[in-house]
């Protein structure tokens, strides 16, 4: 019977050390000796994780837009409005940290709004909710509206 050995890779077993590594390696010039494999798809990762933050900050923001809008529950005004200030000072800064995710806001609004949308359908089904958003979708109104007065 024949044992097979699989070694794991650094990256693989040790992700912290491996990016220290990594980094030691570029700061010394020593281009040969770094994981170029993983490390180009770590840095692909990072792209795709600044959009996946964009999408999920969005829909969060959108969600409690809707509510705030559409719901008539008072008691409920104020959290809404606190998380609506916090999803748009994070998008703000992931805007400005990130401009050209800003080429991507159109595309990401609607995936936000969509899934939006069906959520806060879900959660109030005694309310009804327009099927499009029914107000400026550019980054500024977004960011800076208050739609409920």
């Amino acid at each position: 019977m024949t044992q097979t050995v699989v070694l794991q890779s650094l990256y693989e077993s040790d992700y912290l050390l491996w990016t220290q590594e990594v980094v030691l390696k570029l700061k010394a010039r020593d281009f040969d000796n770094v994981d170029l494999e993983n490390l180009i798809e770590e840095i692909e990762d990072l792209g795709h994780s600044k959009k996946d933050e964009l999408k999920s900050r969005l829909n969060t923001l959108l969600e409690h837009l809707l509510k705030r809008i559409y719901v008539d529950m008072p008691q409920e005004f104020n959290g809404w409005q606190r998380t609506i200030r916090e999803q748009r000072k994070r998008l703000d800064w992931l805007l400005d940290a990130n401009p050209s995710l800003k080429t991507v806001w159109n595309d990401t609004f609607n995936i936000a709004w969509r899934y939006a949308l069906r959520d806060v359908r879900e959660d109030y089904p005694q309310y009804q909710f327009p099927n499009t958003w029914q107000f400026g979708r550019d980054i500024e109104t977004v960011l800076n509206t208050v739609f409920w007065k």
